[in-house]
């Protein structure tokens, strides 16, 4: 359905405007000829086969004779510059007469956008109803211009695409706004909550994000110092969860008083896996084979490091399914994340293996044997990108004074919850308390790839006793961080800022690669905090407490006031009613465990929100379990 809307005006009468068209023919390609097109073209044609005709004749003859070539005749030289002026006359009206086409398909879009120096007002017409489809928003947006307002309509009723207005207008913040213009109208929802202004549009021209329409605002807070390997940094890390960045901060505190963490890089290889299909498996095997010989390496790695001049093909690793093949190419990328340069290289193998192997199919560049964006157990035993091993040993005083709780606590829950428990989950790269948390939040503040958080995240953290059982030692091991600092999202404004701040903007020139090694060590300490963080609170039963202050909204709790008026039972969950609002699960759990001892003391909860209340355990309660109660 097409939905125009113009601009309501005052009514004035206006003589129609002609079209371009109307109002001046449009240039053919043979206006400036002396013949009628027709003519001018059979003439060069008949010339262009007589030419070459004539001298595919005489070069028979001096083959024959065994007359050298270059000794032309003046008939000779006369066809063939009859031949190349022909030649170039058919060329060029078939050319323009091609471009003529495309302009000609796209001249209605182009009056569009064209800006009019005196446009003529529209006759008066009633303005036409909303239609339903639209709806009709109560705060209509400030009025764009005219020459804006034209194109709106056009991308609205399909007549211009939207993805052509940034090449066309030649302004990016101006075609933003009309695309977005035209969302409001299609879907008839405001979304002016999205902003729009302060974003350089044309940093993403070709890259990062297509079709915008505003961006999304993020806050970023700072954790640190976390001191690693002698230095100082200050992660940040960009994230909506309240006592993240809180949590992660205290943990870095208690990694600096004592004596900071350490960290290792064992692997700094990204990967690629091609599949292929070979007529037989006993063919996929020979192709294998090939592969993986150690005499043809050097041979593959000239092939693949013609790509770039920082890409080192390290290995290949190959496996099978039938008669399909997939083949594993891991590589050094620099200081970039490496997925776009390792499938250049990747390319150059197969189709040097195909000069060899003529009968095999190349299914895709990609077969998930790599395995990106997934988790994989390749990406956990062999790892991907960057693999990272951080530790540190906490003293027995830091652990009491600024984790609040004990060595022992620590490592029995570590066992008993990331070991034991993500065992019998069942997980995958997943022996960790929340290693996700922390990868995501500086992946986005540092522009990385939000997505391979999945295999970033694979983490396995272990803490043990050591010094006679006062001190703690804990490690994670992240075989498959997957960072850059060029390319992507990095060179955006706000994530180049970010990287700057840890010192690892851009490529390393004298080390190629460091840059990123440093972004993946930091990474990795970013999650030591945190993991050290959140278990310690888990062990001293803090989560639901410091949840329950920083994140969740108290806006609807503002509401109830009054007392509490009674208690909501079912045989899994409960909620409380507390004036005219009405408290759920999280609220009753969160004083549990904050009063957990008296609890077990007293059987007695005191309600911080409500003094004049007691809310009374009827049986002896776990931190974890819905405990049966009723208001006194």
């Amino acid at each position: 359905m097409e939905v125009r809307r113009k601009v309501a005006g005052p009514a004035a009468p206006a003589a129609p405007v002609p079209s371009p068209r109307a109002r001046a023919r449009r240039v053919q390609a043979g206006d400036a000829l002396p013949l009628p097109i027709r003519h001018t073209n059979l003439i060069f044609s008949a010339l262009f086969a007589a030419s070459l005709a004539y001298l595919m004749r005489r070069w028979r003859e001096k083959i024959r004779s065994s007359t050298p070539l270059h000794a032309v005749t003046l008939a000779e030289m006369l066809a063939i510059f009859g031949l190349i002026a022909s030649l170039i006359y058919l060329l060029s009206f078939f050319g323009i007469a091609f471009v003529q086409s495309i302009v000609s398909s796209t001249d209605e879009d182009e009056d569009f956008l064209a800006v009019a120096p005196h446009p003529a007002a529209p006759p008066a017409a009633p303005a036409p109803a909303p239609c339903a489809l639209l709806g009709n928003p109560a705060a209509a947006p400030e009025k764009m211009p005219e020459e804006d307002e034209e194109i709106v309509a056009s991308v609205v009723a399909g007549k211009i695409p939207s993805y052509v207005l940034e090449t066309r207008l030649g302004d990016c913040r101006r075609a933003a706004g009309i695309r977005r213009e035209a969302v409001r109208r299609i879907t008839g929802r405001d979304i002016e909550g999205l902003p729009l202004d302060g974003f350089d549009y044309a940093s993403i021209l070709g890259q990062c994000c297509e079709l915008p329409v505003g961006y999304v605002q993020l806050p970023v807070g700072i954790a640190g110092p976390l001191l690693l390997d002698g230095q100082r940094y200050y992660v940040p890390m960009a994230t909506t969860e309240g006592c993240l960045v809180a949590s992660t901060n205290r943990g870095c505190k208690a990694i600096a008083e004592s004596g900071g963490a350490t960290s290792v890089v064992l692997r700094d290889g990204m990967t690629r896996a091609p599949v292929a299909r070979l007529p037989t498996a006993r063919r996929a095997a020979e192709v294998r084979a090939f592969l993986e010989d150690p005499a043809n390496f050097e041979t593959l790695s000239m092939v693949f490091n013609r790509s770039s001049r920082f890409a080192r093909l390290q290995g290949v690793q190959c496996a099978m399914a039938g008669r399909n093949l997939y083949m594993r190419f891991t590589s050094s990328t620099g200081d970039a994340m490496g997925m776009n340069m390792i499938s250049k290289g990747v390319q150059n193998v197969l189709d040097f293996l195909q000069d060899d192997f003529p009968d095999m199919d190349v299914i895709s560049i990609s077969g998930n044997f790599c395995s990106d964006k997934k988790p994989a157990a390749v990406n956990w035993i062999e790892g991907r990108g960057k693999s990272v091993v951080c530790e540190a040993v906490i003293k027995e005083e830091v652990v009491k004074k600024v984790l609040k709780t004990n060595v022992q606590s620590l490592v029995e829950l570590n066992t008993i919850k990331n070991l034991a428990g993500s065992a019998v989950a069942g997980a995958l790269g997943g022996f960790n308390a929340h290693a996700s948390n922390i990868v995501t939040a500086i992946f986005i503040a540092t522009g990385q790839d939000p997505a391979q958080n999945v295999e970033s995240s694979h983490c396995i953290t272990m803490m043990e006793s050591i010094n006679d059982g006062k001190d703690l030692h804990i490690s994670v091991t992240m075989p498959s961080i997957e960072v850059g600092t060029v390319g992507g999202g990095t060179q955006l404004a706000s994530q180049s800022a970010c990287l700057d701040l840890l010192g690892v903007k851009g490529a390393n020139q004298e080390s190629p690669g460091s840059n990123a090694r440093l972004l993946a060590t930091v990474v990795a300490g970013g999650v030591l905090a945190g993991e050290l963080s959140l278990l310690s609170a888990l062990a001293a039963g803090q989560l639901v407490k410091s949840h329950m202050k920083y994140n969740r909204s108290s806006k609807d709790m503002s509401k109830g006031n009054g007392r509490i008026r009674g208690v909501k039972m079912s045989s899994n969950n409960f909620s409380i009613s507390r004036g005219s609002a009405e408290v759920g699960e999280d609220w009753v759990h969160g004083h549990c465990l904050k009063s957990q001892r008296r609890i077990h003391h007293r059987r007695q909860v005191s309600c911080e929100q409500c003094a004049s209340e007691t809310v009374k355990i009827v049986n002896r309660p776990s931190p974890c379990s819905g405990p049966d109660l009723f208001v006194s």
